[in-house]
């Protein structure tokens, strides 16, 4: 069966889910926002019973990657992520989401080679090349540092 590029566009057109824009940004607003205020709470309230700035924003990371993790154990992240969509990949907990999901997907496998092995696959190669990039910076800050001196 031929077909022309113009069925093809048609065909294509047919087939493809419109998008709203609109509600997608209010949505990914929301709920970006949402995950924010979640964690300036969280601040908030370590800093008022007495925590050091430092410690406080240290435990405010370590309380939304627990969170992100565990809603995405418990498959709730992922209905968030429906209405929210871009909002939830605020980076923290878009990257333990991103870390969790795969070694979820994978756990039948076993321990080693479902849950440890496929855990990073999403993950890796972020890993991988800011790794990779923030070693070369440091080379290069050596270096031209080591010169001016």
């Amino acid at each position: 069966m031929k077909v022309t590029q113009q069925q093809f566009d048609k065909m294509s057109k047919k087939a493809s889910k419109s998008t709203n824009s609109v509600k997608n940004l209010v949505g990914a607003f929301l709920i970006g926002g949402a995950i924010c205020t979640i964690g300036q709470a969280l601040l908030n309230f370590y800093l008022s019973v007495g925590m050091r700035q430092d410690q406080a924003s240290t435990l405010t990371s370590v309380t939304l990657i627990f969170l992100s993790a565990l809603l995405t154990g418990l498959n709730v992240y992922d209905n968030i992520a429906r209405y929210g969509g871009a909002g939830t990949l605020v980076p923290i907990t878009g990257f333990s989401n991103a870390i969790v999901s795969p070694a979820l997907e994978f756990k039948s496998e076993g321990y080693v080679l479902g849950l440890g092995a496929k855990m990073f696959v999403i993950a890796g190669p972020v890993l991988v090349y800011g790794i990779t990039a923030s070693v070369l910076y440091g080379i290069i800050y050596y270096i031209i540092h080591s010169v001016v001196k």
